[in-house]
């Protein structure tokens, strides 16, 4: 009970903290949302790591947990954008099909998808087609940030398959190194782009709810999935669109069309059922 306690926390707070940082992408550059609130999210994170006093992993892992974090960096830019100028009940639950990532490395290192695990693949994309597509003057297109959301799935996917390689080696260093590297690509891209980094103080306090929520998630999630099987807490925890979309609906009183919520669902179900497989 103590794991499914802490991947539905972790659900919670990765929902809370993605409803957060999409909206705060609409006022500000999404790359100054991104570095900010991984930089507030690093210093929690380096924090634990010097209370849980575990030593530093082998080299593989720490470059595997770089890797994580540049692709989890990623996926947040585009989840964000994505929320930014499209409808968050569509992008958020289609972020959440990154499964289909691990499940494909899996399969690709002679690791069989089960029949539960390939019909879930059926399932997000069947899910990804009804709720991409919306109709317009010219017809039907596809729906606004669809994209992106598809491009932090694959982000988030292989940062699933990093920083379970990365965890091996020790839970906190994983994740700190995960989040320096993070930090660092995204301060790198905003660089090069010359993109603003200024948020002003009033966005401050909200972007580093954002990164704390994030790494918050992070550690509850790494600490369930020690407390009990990875494949069950991993399905509670991919729950987290739920709580951007129910956010989404209260606070933006978002609406979607019919084949849009049932697109969005059905995604959701499938992106479980491959967790859970």
């Amino acid at each position: 009970m103590l794991a499914i306690g802490l991947a539905l926390s972790a659900a919670v707070a990765w929902g809370v903290g993605d409803f957060f940082g999409g909206l705060t992408a609409r006022r500000l550059n999404v790359l100054a949302v991104v570095a900010l609130s991984q930089l507030a999210g690093l210093a929690g994170i380096a924090a634990w790591t010097a209370a849980a006093g575990e030593g530093p992993p082998s080299g593989r892992s720490l470059l595997a947990a770089a890797g994580a974090g540049v692709a989890g960096a990623a996926g947040l830019a585009a989840l964000y954008r994505g929320m930014a100028i499209g409808a968050i009940g569509i992008v958020a639950p289609l972020s959440a099909v990154s499964p289909v990532i691990p499940l494909a490395v899996d399969a690709a290192r002679g690791d069989r998808p089960g029949g539960l695990q390939l019909a879930g693949v059926a399932l997000a994309l069947a899910g990804v087609v009804l709720a991409s597509r919306e109709a317009g003057s010219a017809g039907r297109r596809s729906a606004a940030g669809v994209g992106l959301a598809l491009l932090a799935a694959l982000s988030f996917g292989l940062y699933y398959v990093g920083i379970g390689e990365a965890s091996q080696g020790g839970v906190a260093w994983a994740v700190l190194v995960a989040r320096l590297a993070s930090t660092t690509f995204a301060f790198g891209a905003a660089a090069a782009t010359g993109a603003a980094l200024g948020a002003g103080r009033r966005f401050l306090p909200v972007l580093a709810f954002v990164g704390l929520a994030d790494v918050g998630a992070n550690i509850l999630f790494a600490e369930a999935t020690t407390r009990g099987f990875v494949g069950v807490v991993s399905v509670v925890a991919s729950l987290y669109p739920v709580i951007t979309v129910a956010l989404a609906a209260v606070v933006l009183r978002e609406r979607l069309t019919v084949s849009q919520r049932g697109g969005a669902a059905i995604a959701l179900a499938g992106a479980t059922l491959i967790s859970g497989g």
